[in-house]
């Protein structure tokens, strides 16, 4: 046989999810994990504003938390569990795709 077919079976609700950043390392078992995270600035839980002759002041009196101006969260939506093995194919694999992303840059930059 000189070929064969590989089927992707995947939920209804299947959803990429953006990602920016990835925190991990190896656990004791000897596997990479990776866990996924999207960093963005905090949002407050509640903000206060005064008012004054009867219209809010733009200036925030106060926030909650009161730290809100000096932080960032970093959402971990998920994360994945490799072994050695899979973790140099996806390394393979990610490093291919990068070289085509830099050549067709490199081809776009020339025009």
């Amino acid at each position: 046989m000189d070929r064969f077919k590989c089927k992707y079976i995947f939920r209804d609700d299947y959803n990429p999810v953006y990602v920016n950043g990835a925190q991990g390392g190896i656990n004791t078992q000897g596997e990479i994990i990776i866990n996924f995270y999207l960093e963005r600035s905090a949002l407050p839980k509640s903000q206060t504003y005064g008012v004054e002759e009867g219209k809010i002041n733009a200036r925030e009196l106060e926030s909650e938390p009161a730290d809100l101006k000096e932080s960032f969260v970093r959402v971990i939506e998920n994360g994945i569990v490799m072994n050695y093995k899979t973790a140099k194919e996806i390394h393979r694999w990610l490093g291919s795709h990068l070289e085509t992303l830099e050549a067709l840059e490199a081809l776009s930059s020339e025009k």
